[in-house]
């Protein structure tokens, strides 16, 4: 493909543009206005609605959080969990726990959070347009294409623009992504996933523990926890064997088709959904690790180059890792800033990678269903944290005390 001549709705800039105002085209915006680049957003929607209810934001992405200058802001409207607890699906038996809280803290140097995705979106945004990143709405992306001397992006509305490089935050169905490279389709695992948010002065006190908690079940689990503060409850429920296969998360489902889905299961589960003031639920698919995220002046970042299943809650910090590096990057290679789009990729490759496989891996011990292998897993999970807790947490330090900053210093 090469560049159109210019018309009447053509602009000239030479700066970055980024595609897609999620969490990490506005980490990346952070980050590079820090280090003095111009930047330009380019975002679908049409107005910075985030969809979606609660994220966790584990160490490794709250220290660069906080390297952005947004932690302040965003441990404010968050909810700092004190544990990880594994329950029974049945009979909310404690399987096994591991400190988080103060332990995060002191372990890993930042805090684990819990936060609502809008509280953490409009942080983001706020700060990247007070440092200057120009965030543009109603921009949906249709055609990219590149020579030796700059991108261009033309959009739905015929708008036109060029910059000297295009960083590709536009999530798991990337235009940019399918445009650019030849990445297999991802396909469907038979897992749907539903969500819902809970406000706590509707369910009984002490109904939720101040902990992220697991459920676990056959051929599924639930998953609970705090945000916005504490004042309501954040919920994701995942079967398998569904015939479900919309990867959009944001299609509304009803209340009684998860109860129906999660009959049998604890009380404390039922009251969670029947209290949920709504319901959405998407297909989980399986996107196959790329070999390269790069071509020439374009370089793909977050859920665009490695989407992952959610079992390990890494996909946004995976994201927030991503901007750091990728910055660092480009302020190394100042002169020549083409040279660090295949250097950022390689950094990354082969963590994004392993997280990839690693969260899929979780997600099958999660939903054991031979009642051998549920035994078996429940004794490993329980002994660990109940006499080897420090080996337990040192299972999770190559997530959790991943230093992207460290490394650049």
């Amino acid at each position: 493909m090469v560049l159109g001549g210019k018309d009447s709705n053509q602009q000239m800039t030479s700066h970055i543009g980024i595609v897609g105002a999620g969490i990490g085209g506005l980490c990346t915006a952070i980050a590079l206005r820090k280090i003095g680049l111009e930047v330009s957003v380019y975002e679908q929607s049409a107005s910075p609605d985030e969809q979606g209810a609660g994220i966790q934001l584990s160490p490794n992405a709250s220290r660069i959080l906080r390297a952005l200058g947004v932690l302040d802001a965003l441990e404010a409207l968050s909810f700092k969990p004190r544990l990880v607890q594994f329950r029974s699906w049945k009979n909310a038996r404690l399987i096994a726990q591991l400190p988080l809280g103060n332990t995060s803290i002191e372990r890993h140097g930042a805090p684990y959070l819990h936060i609502h995705r809008q509280d953490l979106h409009n942080v983001l945004r706020e700060k990247a347009m007070r440092a200057g990143a120009k965030i543009n709405y109603a921009h949906q992306l249709v055609e990219i294409s590149q020579n030796e001397q700059a991108v261009q992006l033309q959009f739905a509305s015929g708008n036109i623009v060029h910059h000297d490089l295009v960083i590709a935050c536009d999530g798991i169905k990337s235009t940019v992504r399918k445009q650019i490279l030849n990445a297999s389709a991802p396909m469907f695992t038979g897992h749907v996933a539903w969500r819902g948010l809970v406000k706590t002065a509707n369910i009984p006190k002490g109904t939720v523990a101040p902990a992220a908690t697991v459920w676990l079940g056959p051929h599924g689990h639930f998953v609970n926890y705090y945000v916005c503060s504490g004042d309501a409850v954040n919920y994701v429920a995942i079967l398998e064997n569904q015939d479900w296969n919309d990867e959009s998360w944001a299609i509304p489902a009803q209340k009684s088709e998860l109860l129906t889905a999660f009959g049998g299961w604890h009380k404390k589960v039922h009251l969670l959904i029947e209290n949920s003031e709504a319901c959405y639920k998407w297909g989980l698919f399986q996107h196959q690790p790329l070999e390269t995220w790069t071509k020439s002046r374009v370089t793909l970042l977050g859920d665009a180059c490695h989407a992952m299943l959610p079992y390990l809650a890494q996909g946004a910090a995976m994201a927030i890792e991503d901007a750091w590096v990728l910055s660092r990057m480009l302020e190394q290679q100042e002169k020549n800033p083409v040279l660090a789009l295949p250097a950022y990729e390689k950094y990354r490759l082969a963590r994004t990678k392993k997280m990839q496989l690693a969260s899929a891996e979780q997600g099958d011990m999660f939903h054991l269903s031979d009642s051998r292998d549920v035994i078996l897993r429940n004794f490993k999970l329980g002994f660990g944290s109940r006499y080897l807790p420090e080996l337990a947490l040192k299972k999770l330090d190559w997530i959790h005390a991943y230093d992207a900053i460290r490394g650049f210093h």
